[in-house]
């Protein structure tokens, strides 16, 4: 894969669903206690701080949250790997299942809250899968330089490539994303309600999905099969 190969419009797309990776762990660090859904290197550490018996941190949770996502990465990562269709089609599939497991855990959300540790691991493992599977999928998409969740790989990057070769603007759009997502997720549980951060996720990966399979019909798609 090379980053001469045409992509469309999946980068942009791409950005975006790095946006929907912020919001959702925003949700999950700040609603569920200490632990990530998107961002398994924090996982890790927290795992770390959670057997040696500090941090508040649940052990159950991240084993959890880890487990949900290797599941969902490797269910995504063979079921487009099984496939050849055009990528633009391969990714409204995928965001749309993503969708559907964000908006059950947003329902359950705004229905019961968050009232014990079993509805907690439920939404950790509904979150974890979905996030999971975005990975194995965006990983067989093969855009360089867009991983949509973990980003210590594209700010190493940026510092050490400065001056030395050609920037790519993606890092930046990267993390910027990130960043974004976890503001907006962050400020929607202030100001808003619980939910909301997965409501809106899951309204931008419909939005994502619609896009990337009306790109697919257009003139000229096959450029970026």
């Amino acid at each position: 894969m090379t980053e001469r190969r045409p992509q469309g419009p999946l980068p942009g797309l791409l950005v975006g669903l790095t946006v929907v990776s912020g919001l959702v762990d925003a949700f999950s660090l700040l609603g569920l206690g200490r632990v990530f859904v998107a961002n398994m290197t924090g996982n890790v550490v927290f795992l770390g701080f959670a057997i040696a018996g500090t941090g508040g941190v649940s052990i159950e949770a991240s084993l959890l949250a880890l487990a949900a996502f290797a599941l969902g990465a490797r269910l995504g990562g063979r079921w487009a790997a099984d496939r050849t269709p055009h990528r633009g089609r391969l990714l409204a599939v995928a965001t749309g299942v993503q969708a559907g497991l964000v908006v059950i855990a947003a329902i359950v959300v705004s229905v019961v809250g968050v009232p014990n540790l079993a509805t907690q691991l439920g939404l950790l493992g509904l979150l974890g899968l979905a996030m999971g599977g975005q990975n194995g999928v965006v990983r067989r998409l093969g855009v360089p330089g867009l991983p949509t969740t973990v980003l210590t790989r594209s700010i190493t990057g940026l510092v050490v490539d400065a001056g030395h070769a050609p920037l790519s603007p993606r890092p930046l759009l990267s993390v910027l994303a990130l960043l974004c997502g976890a503001i907006v997720g962050a400020a929607l549980l202030r100001w808003l309600a619980l939910p909301a951060p997965l409501w809106l996720a899951a309204l931008l990966l419909v939005g994502y999905g619609m896009a990337a399979k009306m790109a697919a019909t257009r003139p000229r798609a096959d450029d970026w099969h």
